[in-house]
């Protein structure tokens, strides 16, 4: 009768700690991580729907958002956050280049044409002599901006691999080319009487395709401003942050890109040149 007693009591004891151990590791499986995420501007309309989704995932997204292009990387190198979503591939090598850092893209987000605006003209062709058209001034984006001024005939550039206003070489119309911190090219529309303006600032500006009297083409060679998810060096096969590319590179996100940008940016994981 004791030994049943005994052996029925390291039953009910073994099960508990089956119990235990299941239970253990239920509970470390449901383990939430945390991923600070840092876009350029207020606009979180195409990573919150992501961030819902990778929640089933236990996944917490944090939107971290800076106020221009020059902090995000540093940020990501200081720890300040995980990974930055905000810039094109020929943007990081540069930053890359310049920091002696070892950033890395892993995955791509967006391709994002550039665009002239303006307020008070319809056309490039409306310009007149001595008009100012104001540019991005990142070297990158400048360089790309001037190509674009290049490309529509107002200009021509001496030969170099990120060209800036001093590297025009002519310009018919003896236009002011004036390099601005990109935040404050649309603002730049209220005195300059065009301005080449990222698609982010366009969008936070309220500034529409509609809107543009110059489109940037897309082509093969627009594959250097594929806009990208970047990680440290060491963090690049990241098992988390593989799946964060995975949730962002959807149907449901590309159809939230069309809805949120209406054409300033174009989903480019799939894209076709």
């Amino acid at each position: 009768m004791k030994k049943n007693i005994l052996a029925a009591g390291i039953s009910v004891l073994a099960l508990g700690l089956v119990l235990a151990g299941c239970g253990s590791k239920q509970k470390a499986s449901s383990k939430v991580t945390t991923v600070r995420v840092g876009i350029v501007g207020s606009d979180k309309r195409v990573w919150q729907p992501i961030a819902n989704r990778l929640k089933k995932q236990n996944i917490d997204i944090k939107i971290v958002s800076f106020a221009d292009y020059n902090k995000p990387n540093q940020a990501l190198l200081d720890g300040d956050i995980d990974l930055n979503a905000f810039q094109h591939q020929y943007f990081l090598d540069n930053w890359n280049k310049t920091h002696k850092s070892n950033l890395k893209a892993i995955g791509q987000t967006v391709l994002a044409p550039l665009k002239v605006y303006s307020s008070k003209i319809s056309s490039l062709k409306k310009l007149k002599k001595g008009d100012t058209v104001t540019v991005p001034n990142d070297p990158t984006n400048e360089g790309r901006a001037l190509q674009l001024l290049e490309t529509a005939g107002l200009i021509t550039l001496d030969k170099a691999a990120l060209p800036t206003t001093h590297d025009i070489k002519s310009n018919k119309l003896n236009l002011t080319v004036t390099a601005i911190d990109a935040s404050q090219t649309a603002r730049s529309l209220k005195s300059a009487q065009a301005a080449v303006v990222n698609s982010g600032v366009a969008t936070d500006a309220g500034l529409k395709v509609s809107d543009s009297i110059y489109t940037e083409k897309i082509t093969a060679k627009s594959k250097p401003w594929i806009n990208i998810i970047v990680a440290k060096g060491s963090q690049k096969n990241n098992k988390v942050y593989k799946k964060i590319v995975k949730a962002f590179q959807t149907e449901a996100t590309a159809k939230t890109i069309k809805k949120v940008y209406k054409g300033n940016e174009v989903p480019a994981w799939n894209y076709k040149f």
